[in-house]
């Protein structure tokens, strides 16, 4: 940290950008608490000294021989997951992360199971927004592929704000595709959703399906894989896999990393356990009139684990396809099976030995009364099928969430 100490000594304090900066601290008309207030000024000073943070003291290791997989948003719940698998199967791992719902201590987690040397995991806070940033990442690394995952994700606030949505999701997506074209990689796994699909026509949904998205957030989704199909049609070297999962539970059954997420979970997984550990009151379940088995909604859970090697053996397909022609590939990632919500409540409550309140709210609107997927393409290009069911998803979100009642931050 020397030298941006030395940087921030030369910092001119009658500069009229310096001065708005400790008129905020001496104001601070917005409330900011102390611990806060002192973060915005901290990184602003370092913005105006020219400091990138993550970047203090890095050496280049482009041109060296060494190849890494990048992993954008890979400090997050599935992206951790996903850092883990590649790091045990020999990869080496740069995640970029602006860490605006996520937690840095998930790496750290990831580092201690895979005992890797800290060389084999680095991190860069960058935001995919900061076109001259990303750009000093590849400028630091020569990368073998991209796993996509950064981006906001959270469908009810995307209807609230679709702008913030389009411009982070897509524009950070473009910026991340630019550099990829101008280093040489030409080699992405996209994260995508089932949300792409829109209400279903028929079960269970085949890659095939009508795409159509409901809300922003899987606009985003949908899109990006159009920009993809776009970059693929212009550049046929390029090779790009669409994974399309579900819904992802569970956490790693050591019960150290797991699905943190920031302020009421907007997924229905989360918020039960939360109510398990004593964080969250009652669980309230939308519609129990839908045409099912018993009445709530039908959904394909799939184990973040196995979601994790699902991008493990899209890597690998990468990898064994070579040189030969590029592609761009859309495949789905779920277990095939449909579980309702009752059925989730449950599971959790035989895993956790507590009986789980919940009340019967009013439907949702959007909300379709089935959706589950046809895996059966994974199967047969990528040698890949979900092996964990309904009983280790909930036995190891307990273990995750009862280790961790609120998350990373203890």
């Amino acid at each position: 940290m020397g030298s941006s100490i030395s940087s921030l000594r030369k910092i001119d304090l009658e500069n009229k950008d310096v001065k708005a900066l400790i008129s905020v601290y001496e104001d601070n008309k917005a409330g900011l608490e102390e611990k806060d207030l002192f973060e915005l000024l901290r990184t602003s000073f370092l913005r105006l000294a020219g400091i990138s943070e993550g970047y203090e003291g890095a050496e280049t290791l482009k041109g060296s021989g060494i190849r890494h997989i990048l992993v954008t948003g890979g400090s997050g719940y599935i992206g951790s997951h996903t850092c883990l698998e590649l790091l045990n199967a020999g990869k080496k791992v740069v995640v970029v992360d602006n860490l605006c719902n996520s937690d840095e201590e998930s790496l750290n987690r990831v580092r201690e199971l895979s005992g890797c040397k800290p060389s084999d995991l680095l991190f860069r806070k960058v935001d995919l927004l900061d076109r001259p940033l990303l750009s000093r990442v590849f400028e630091e690394f020569d990368f073998e592929a991209c796993v996509h995952f950064a981006g906001l994700k959270a469908v009810g606030e995307s209807v609230t704000i679709p702008l913030t949505y389009y411009r982070n999701n897509i524009e950070g997506t473009l910026n991340l595709l630019d550099c990829m074209k101008e280093n040489g990689c030409k080699s992405i796994v996209f994260s995508s959703s089932a949300t792409v699909y829109g209400a279903p026509e028929q079960l269970p949904i085949t890659e095939q399906a009508p795409l159509r998205s409901t809300n922003p957030y899987g606009r985003t989704k949908l899109f990006i894989e159009e920009i993809l199909r776009d970059v693929y049609s212009s550049d046929n070297s390029w090779k790009i896999f669409l994974l399309r999962y579900f819904n992802p539970i569970g956490a790693h059954p050591s019960g150290r990393i797991g699905e943190d997420p920031q302020g009421i979970p907007n997924n229905l997984m989360p918020f039960v356990a939360q109510v398990c550990v004593g964080r969250r009151e009652m669980l309230n379940i939308f519609g129990n009139d839908y045409n099912t088995p018993d009445g709530t909604g039908v959904r394909d859970y799939i184990h973040v684990v196995d979601l994790a090697k699902g991008h493990l053996a899209a890597l690998r397909k990468l990898e064994e396809l070579g040189e030969e022609d590029g592609f761009c590939t859309p495949i789905n990632l779920g277990t095939g099976n449909g579980v309702s919500v009752l059925d989730l409540v449950q599971g959790m409550q035989q895993a956790t030995g507590k009986e789980i309140p919940y009340k019967i709210a009013p439907r949702r609107a959007g909300d379709v009364d089935s959706v589950y997927c046809d895996p059966s393409f994974a199967a047969s290009h990528l040698g890949w099928q979900a092996e964990l069911g309904l009983q280790a998803m909930c036995e190891d979100t307990w273990r995750w969430q009862s280790q961790n009642p609120t998350g990373y931050h203890q």
